[in-house]
């Protein structure tokens, strides 16, 4: 990235890049870039994850190592970093500096350039925020988090070998392993899963097998295809709720379940 071309940026933590990140980065213009401020707690788009979701460079900066300067500080920095820079593109609860001291309206004051302040986001009357689409993964409210979003919440993982009953007994499906994101609540939801380069519509069971060996799995059954055996990464689009996570009595009994799920995700794909 040349960052010498570079005029315009929109400075932030931006985990989730959600509609009302989207709306920061309408300001940016063809010269633009993003500044993620990596708190460490990014779980919706962790580290580089916020790439698949603009076409704008991004630079990252973690605020361990920024948290310290002073707000006249933290401008030269941006000055040093950009220096062809004459605007820059916050949200209307930014703040930046030591002790987080300096808002936007301080901004105004120490950058000579434009600043563009963008007021707060709301759908259907509710604020956009990061924090707000968490507790939405985490009971369940996968469209309401999607909806928040502007696309389907990802997440990303190595395939693992599984407790060797899907193919035999139930359904074969492929396992994950995921470290990194906020995991939606424990039960089954229509989704879409990568495969290689190929997108399937899927099953997925996200919690412990309480019915089997207890332990926490994260399994997707593709609807309607075999799939061969696949390693590398698999990516998982979570796209509706089906049902929470229950114990059964039994293989019988949830394998008859199992066919219920399918049905209720082919349901969700108009199939």
């Amino acid at each position: 990235m040349k960052k010498h071309h570079i005029d315009t940026i929109a400075i932030g933590g931006f985990d989730g890049m959600h509609i009302g990140h989207q709306k920061l980065f309408d300001e940016l213009g063809v010269n633009g870039a993003i500044v993620v401020i990596e708190t460490g707690y990014a779980n919706l788009t962790p580290g580089r994850e916020r790439e698949c979701h603009t076409p704008y460079p991004i630079v990252y900066h973690a605020l361990e190592e920024i948290r310290h300067l002073e707000g006249a500080e933290f401008i030269e920095m941006l000055r040093h970093q950009f220096p062809d820079l004459k605007k820059i593109v916050v949200g209307y609860d930014f703040h930046f500096g030591k002790n987080r001291r300096y808002s936007h309206a301080d901004l105004r004051e120490l950058f000579e350039g434009e600043v563009k302040v963008v007021e707060q986001v709301c759908l259907d009357g509710d604020s956009v925020h990061s924090h707000k689409i968490r507790a939405k993964i985490q009971i369940g409210e996968i469209g309401g988090a999607n909806l928040f979003l502007g696309h389907d919440y990802t997440v990303k993982g190595s395939m693992i070998k599984g407790q060797g009953l899907g193919a035999k007994e139930l359904v074969p499906t492929v396992n994950l392993e995921v470290s990194s994101y906020q995991l939606p609540r424990e039960g089954v939801y229509a989704t879409r899963t990568r495969i290689a380069k190929e997108w399937f519509a899927s099953v997925s069971f996200l919690g412990h097998r309480s019915t089997t060996d207890g332990s926490f799995a994260i399994e997707t059954h593709i609807l309607d295809r075999q799939i061969a055996e696949a390693d590398g990464e698999i990516e998982i689009r979570w796209i509706a709720f089906i049902r929470e996570n229950r114990r059964f009595e039994g293989l019988d009994a949830l394998r008859a379940q199992i066919m219920i799920d399918i049905n209720a995700a082919k349901s969700c794909f108009g199939n």
